[in-house]
């Protein structure tokens, strides 16, 4: 992990963890979820949006009108819009999407989910996504959610992340032990 993207996800945890205590309390989880997802893709699917967000050059007190007039339109609760405000009053929106992905692992845990990032060189079907899943929740004991990536440098095999434990049976890392152990006979 970068020191950059440990910063963030270190201001983003509290912010999170408050907003899930306050989303348990009310006993919203999943709305909260899927709003916090709404806004996710939004963000995800605007570059400008997300520009704007990581702006240190716009004002907190513009970003907070913009967000203000986003979150009334997009109709989150109150709970939801009133937090977004937060974030933006307290100039702390670049690290929104940290806070939406430690809510979704809060919101997994609770429902006795865990996450695995699957990366592999080409996509996978259905059948070895369905088979991957089955044999991590039996190794795990708990439902699993994948997250899929594509790498072709992989060349073939399989990298999964499941928390801090990492699966990797890609060939480019077989290749590359291989060259560092013939490095070592000559």
């Amino acid at each position: 992990m970068s020191t950059s993207s440990s910063v963030v996800a270190h201001i983003a945890r509290p912010y999170a963890s408050a907003l899930f205590d306050l989303a348990a309390e009310a006993k919203n989880v999943p709305g909260v979820e899927k709003s916090l997802d709404e806004l996710d893709a939004l963000i995800g699917q605007s570059d400008d949006f997300s520009a704007f967000l990581k702006s240190p050059v716009i004002s907190a007190d513009i970003k907070t009108g913009v967000i203000d007039k986003i979150v009334t339109k997009a109709g989150f609760s109150e709970l939801v819009a009133n937090f977004i405000r937060l974030v933006a009053k307290n100039d702390r929106l670049f690290v929104l999407p940290a806070i939406i992905s430690a809510f979704d692992e809060m919101a997994a845990r609770q429902r006795g989910q865990v996450r695995a990032e699957v990366t592999s060189a080409a996509p996978l079907s259905k059948q070895q996504l369905s088979s991957l899943g089955a044999t991590l929740k039996k190794q795990l004991g708990k439902s699993v959610t994948l997250d899929t990536n594509i790498d072709p440098s992989l060349i073939g095999g399989l990298m999964v992340k499941v928390g801090s434990r990492m699966i990797d049976t890609s060939i480019k890392t077989k290749l590359t032990a291989m060259k560092i152990a013939m490095k070592e006979v000559s």
